[in-house]
């Protein structure tokens, strides 16, 4: 990727009973386009005593997106929703002035060995959007553009590029693409990206001039139209982002806003549990000491 700005090294990062490689945000790199959070989750391999249990914990002024690579997670939310994602598949909930989730192993896997891994990620919305109604939706694995070029497998997974546009229901002018290969190859596709880009190594690594790059690690470009590099063998990697927002993004907890005095009323709401409730979950999560990413 030429002209590289800044290279991110995963972060080890505790969300309860899971840990994750955080990646964004970064003290030196907040946000790339509107995307404002990514953790890579796993892989983890969970005992048959093991599960995933993140309860019923609220968000504000973002929309989600969970892809996952193995595994599967049962979602639950304050609309009604109740879906399993599975590989390959998109769940993107757009919390709006408000929604509560939940994030468990499904029951029919509790008592099993799994795996599970993916990502999560949280794109921010535009200032005009961010007290909009909460919304799910869920777009099987077929539904999203898939192509082979030069034998290199791409997936638009969010946004719009390549001339093409994914079904997920975004918000502002960005991308998400998955690109793998099995032979070395090079890739040169500047001219389909726009504001700024950053490219993720999930696996495998990529050469840049005299320089390899690892898995695990994020490249930040500093101009997206230079997007240039190899890619080494059996290596997958993810490129992301999209136009800049002209306003500063607080980050509180699960709160995401380009008003402080908004996630303040958030977290007094959550306090006193206004925010609405995920039909059959009874468990509440009591806001934390204050934590800034």
């Amino acid at each position: 990727m030429s002209n590289i700005a800044l290279i991110i090294e995963e972060r080890a990062a505790n969300i309860g009973n899971f840990l994750v490689g955080r990646l964004l945000p970064f003290r030196e790199k907040r946000t790339v386009g509107p995307f404002v959070f990514i953790d890579h989750m796993g892989p983890a391999y969970l005992k048959d005593y093991q599960n995933l249990d993140v309860p019923p914990h609220p968000h504000i002024g973002l929309s989600t997106l969970t892809y996952l690579f193995e595994g599967s997670i049962m979602h639950r939310d304050s609309l009604g929703t109740e879906i399993e994602i599975q590989p390959g598949a998109v769940n993107w909930m757009t919390a709006g002035k408000g929604i509560t989730h939940s994030e468990r192993t499904p029951e029919y896997l509790r008592q099993s060995e799994k795996v599970l891994h993916g990502l999560q990620i949280w794109v921010a919305l535009p200032k005009e959007l961010e007290d909009i109604d909460p919304s799910f939706t869920h777009i099987e694995k077929d539904d999203l553009p898939q192509w082979t070029e030069n034998n290199v497998h791409f997936k638009l997974i969010a946004g719009e590029a390549f001339g093409k546009k994914s079904p997920v229901p975004v918000y502002s002018k960005m991308y998400f693409i998955e690109i793998k290969n099995f032979a070395k190859a090079k890739i040169n596709i500047g001219q389909h990206l726009f504001g700024e880009s950053a490219l993720y190594i999930l696996e495998g690594s990529i050469i840049n001039g005299e320089h390899e790059y690892e898995k695990k690690q994020i490249l930040i470009a500093k101009e997206s139209s230079l997007c240039e590099f190899e890619m080494t063998e059996n290596t997958t990697i993810y490129i992301f982002g999209g136009e800049i927002f002209p306003e500063n993004r607080f980050i509180e907890w699960n709160f995401v806003s380009s008003d402080k005095n908004k996630i303040e009323e958030a977290k007094m709401n959550w306090e006193k549990q206004l925010f609405p409730k995920v039909p059959n979950e009874t468990e509440f999560v009591p806001l934390p000491p204050k934590v800034k990413f």
